[in-house]
């Protein structure tokens, strides 16, 4: 059953006035920023999510894995859940508000997966969104839009986004910063920058409410609307000004980040998750695994710390073995028997080889899914051994070793390790081993070159 409201939930909106809230969410990341919500990790498990969406004001995270799949693969998992959604809401059930969660350095299949959601909503209610209103900022890890222009902080400077290597992605790549140049980037030009509407940060804090909801009601035939945001109370006037134009009859479909999630959701900022918090029944016996597949430069560092401080026991899984046939399953065995020994004794931290492998574009994700596959069978080995708590460091990494290495079909958001960033799930639907198992949900983007150490340490902490 669905849990009640949390203490940690902000008292000054009530419940029964929150709407209901449906987060499709391209990798298991997006709940960074909330506490005490329902995520559901297999996005065909309707029956979990309706459960999740029965009382009011509550909020489900959806984990489509997407953003490890084909632009074709993305769309099909969000006209599905689109879909659903709409015939909830075409057979007289109550509104839902939809969320697009992506990354907020804008890496996702940003066309295709708001071109899904809005079609399905057209084919069951035979109209669509008013508005697609984006919103990437992620304030914990830095990630801030002001002037229109999104920005993600580098050491003690702020940097436009097209200028990082998130820009440089091979899948996801892009040159704007500017938010609606970015739109008309990612349109292929079907929309034009002049077009998207923006509210800035005057309108935010001298217009506040009234003026939020004004710009939003303005803005039909699926418009998009640039909202920006350098901090909390930023947010939560764009959230109650989003609130009043769904009351007056706007339909909105939002793309976001984490941040914005827990204004609408009316939660608090949680203090990081205390002892008690993240071993309520007391702490399990032995050591912890970690797993590691992303390879953006922010992991690469903080595995070299973590390894240097001898915080684990490195156990390399090279790519190159298992993409190859011949080798698959004898290095697969070979690297689940060393990693077996390792946590016998310690902590072990799995990671792929950090050159990567493969073709650029669609043939890269395809080797990056074949890599994660076989990481998550290590981690499905290792299970077995009744780890104390496990990492998953990556999106795509954190999402396959929980659903396909670890067995979790639902879990609870507890919080986080730190103020806002690095979720901690508790397993209810799962193998009885991994119930109630600390699942770290680690970004690959997230956090200086020791927090990979600092997780490790916390969690292992007796």
């Amino acid at each position: 059953m669905t849990a009640g409201p949390s203490p940690r939930q902000r008292a000054s909106a009530p419940l029964t006035a929150r709407p209901r809230i449906a987060v499709i969410d391209d990798d298991p990341t997006g709940s960074q920023a909330v506490h005490e919500v329902d995520t559901v990790l297999d996005p065909a498990a309707l029956s979990e999510i309706g459960e999740s969406l029965t009382r009011a004001g509550a909020v489900c995270f959806v984990l489509t894995n997407s953003r490890s799949m084909p632009a074709a693969g993305a769309a099909e998992v969000n006209y599905r859940l689109g879909t659903y959604l709409a015939r909830r809401r075409a057979a007289g059930g109550p509104p839902v508000t939809v969320v697009s969660r992506s990354d907020s350095t804008l890496r996702g299949h940003f066309t295709a997966e708001i071109q899904a959601l809005t079609r399905a909503r057209l084919d069951v209610l035979g109209a669509g969104y008013d508005a697609i209103v984006i919103c990437p900022a992620f304030l914990e890890a830095g990630r801030i839009t002001v002037g229109n222009i999104h920005l993600a902080r580098s050491g003690e400077q702020f940097v436009p986004v097209g200028e990082t290597e998130y820009a440089r992605d091979v899948e996801f790549g892009y040159s704007s910063s500017d938010l609606r140049e970015f739109i008309a980037e990612r349109t292929g030009g079907q929309v034009r920058a002049a077009d998207v509407l923006s509210i800035g940060l005057d309108d935010i804090r001298v217009g506040g409410v009234g003026r939020v909801a004004s710009l939003l009601d303005s803005a039909v035939g699926g418009r998009y609307v640039v909202l920006n945001a350098s901090e909390q109370s930023d947010l939560d006037i764009l959230a109650s000004g989003i609130a009043r134009s769904q009351a007056g009859g706007k339909e909105l479909l939002l793309r976001t980040g984490p941040s914005l999630i827990r204004a609408l959701a009316g939660l608090s900022v949680a203090p990081p998750l205390t002892t008690a918090e993240l071993w309520p029944g007391g702490r399990r016996p032995g050591f912890g695994a970690v797993f590691v597949g992303s390879h953006v430069q922010t992991t690469s560092s903080q595995l070299d710390v973590l390894l240097s401080r001898g915080l684990a026991t490195g156990v390399e899984l090279q790519a190159g073995q298992v993409l190859d046939d011949r080798t698959r399953s004898e290095h697969l065995a070979k690297v689940t028997a060393q990693a077996a020994r390792a946590l016998d004794r310690g902590n072990v931290a799995v990671y792929t080889s950090r050159a990567v492998v493969g073709a650029p574009g669609a043939a890269e994700l395809e080797v990056a899914r074949r890599v994660s596959a076989a990481l998550s069978a290590v981690a499905s080995g290792l299970a077995t051994r009744a780890p104390a708590w496990v990492v998953g460091k990556g999106g795509i990494t954190s999402h396959d070793v929980a659903v396909s290495g670890l067995g979790i079909r639902r879990a609870r958001v507890l919080g986080q390790l730190l103020p806002g960033l690095i979720s901690v799930l508790q397993p209810v639907s799962a193998p009885a081993g991994v119930i109630g198992l600390p699942y770290v949900v680690f970004a690959g983007n997230v956090g200086d070159t020791s927090t990979l150490a600092y997780v490790v340490q916390r969690m292992a902490a007796r």
